[in-house]
C-alpha cells in the first residue's frame, strides 16, 4: 500500500486567543485561562502557527501517524474551546432507598448516607476544576476537558455498587449531560 505524502490538519485560532509553540509544547492563552500540553511523544509530526491557524502535519504517513495528526488537532481544538468557553458536566443524584447527601468541600466531593453506609464516600476534584451541588444536580466545570471529565468519573466511581444487584439498586450519581458552557 502506498503511503500518503502529506497529512495535514488546520485548527482556526479565534480572536482573543493566542497560541505559542516551542518545539512540541503548545500553550493556549484565552479569556478563561491558560492551558499547556506537551506533544513530544508524537515523533515525525510538526506543529506550527500560520496566520490565524495552527497547522499539524506529517509527511509519508502510515495509519498510526495519520491518526496521531487528527488526535493532536482535536486536543488543540479542545484547548482553544476550553480557554474561550469552558466545559461543563452535569451529574444527577439518584436514590430510592436512602437519601444521599452530597457536598463539595476543598479538593474533594463528600457523599454521605450512600445506601445507608455510616462512612462517607469521597471523590477527588482535579486541579482547576470547580464542583457545585444544586439540588439533585452536581455541576462540574473547568477549562481542561480531561480534568473535568476525570473529576466527573471520580464522582461516578465513588458511588459504584459492588455487592448488590445494580438492576435493583440504581442509587448513585450519574453523568447525564456534558458539553461546553453556554454564555
Amino acid at each position: 500500500m502506498l503511503k500518503k505524502v502529506l497529512e495535514q490538519r488546520k485548527v482556526e485560532i479565534p480572536s482573543g486567543v493566542s497560541v505559542q509553540i516551542s518545539g512540541m509544547k503548545v500553550r493556549v492563552e484565552g479569556p478563561k485561562g491558560i492551558l499547556e500540553r506537551d506533544f513530544s511523544y508524537a515523533k515525525g509530526i510538526g506543529i506550527r502557527v500560520e496566520d490565524s491557524t495552527v497547522v499539524i502535519e506529517s509527511y509519508f504517513v502510515d495509519r498510526r501517524r495519520k491518526a496521531l495528526v487528527g488526535t493532536i488537532a482535536s486536543h488543540i481544538q479542545n484547548m482553544i474551546t476550553g480557554v474561550t468557553r469552558g466545559f461543563r458536566y452535569k451529574l444527577k443524584i439518584v436514590f430510592s432507598h436512602f437519601p444521599i447527601t452530597v457536598e463539595a468541600r476543598g479538593r474533594e466531593v463528600i457523599i454521605k448516607n450512600f445506601l445507608g453506609e455510616k462512612a462517607p464516600r469521597r471523590a477527588i476534584i482535579e486541579e482547576g476544576v470547580t464542583v457545585r451541588v444544586e439540588g439533585e444536580d452536581v455541576i462540574v466545570e473547568g477549562i481542561d476537558i480531561e480534568k473535568v471529565g476525570q473529576t466527573a468519573a471520580n464522582i461516578e466511581h465513588a458511588c459504584k455498587i459492588k455487592e448488590l444487584d445494580r438492576r435493583v439498586f440504581l442509587d448513585g450519581i450519574y453523568v447525564y449531560e456534558r458539553g461546553v458552557i453556554e454564555e
